[in-house]
């Protein structure tokens, strides 16, 4: 059975190359991707240059634990380094957002992830591929979260990149 996969991407390191990057890996590891459109926004937690932020959804009959750990491994191709704070410049981030209507907290794994009800750079590109898809826990729809969010959220911008 499949089940559809949403995945956050960010990168505040030669953010435009490590997006487009990220995003050949994961057509690589995952196959056929949904891409939102790319926003700029500014680094939470800690003074840094803008992030460049999407969300991309694919259909997966793979584990979560497998999805993550492919997820790592193009993190990790990419550059990431795992001994940094976790405020702190990247040259990729990849977050599962969601698997199905999974709920789980494990360590490492937290689905449906909280960034998503917190930070404007998560919830406005997910509700452009998932407007109408219920959160697995609160059950509201995420365009019905961002129109909530988006009065108080902290100003993204959209951005054309060529990711093709």
């Amino acid at each position: 059975m499949s089940t559809t996969v949403y995945v956050s991407l960010g990168s505040n390191v030669e953010p435009q190359i490590n997006i487009q990057k990220a995003v050949a890996a994961m057509r690589e590891v995952f196959g056929e991707l949904q891409l939102s459109p790319v926003y700029e926004s500014a680094a939470v937690g800690f003074e840094g240059d803008d992030f460049l932020n999407l969300v991309v959804a694919f259909e997966t009959e793979a584990s979560i634990h497998d999805v993550v750990a492919r997820s790592r491994f193009i993190e990790d191709e990419l550059g990431r380094d795992r001994s940094q704070s976790k405020f702190s410049p990247r040259p990729i981030d990849l977050d599962i957002l969601l698997f199905g209507d999974l709920v789980m907290n494990a360590p490492g794994i937290q689905i449906p992830r909280g960034d998503i009800v917190k930070q404007a750079f998560v919830l406005k590109p997910l509700q452009d591929l998932a407007g109408d898809v219920l959160h697995p826990q609160n059950g509201r729809s995420y365009a019905d979260l961002w129109l909530e969010m988006s009065a108080q959220a902290p100003s993204i911008e959209r951005v054309d990149l060529d990711l093709d």
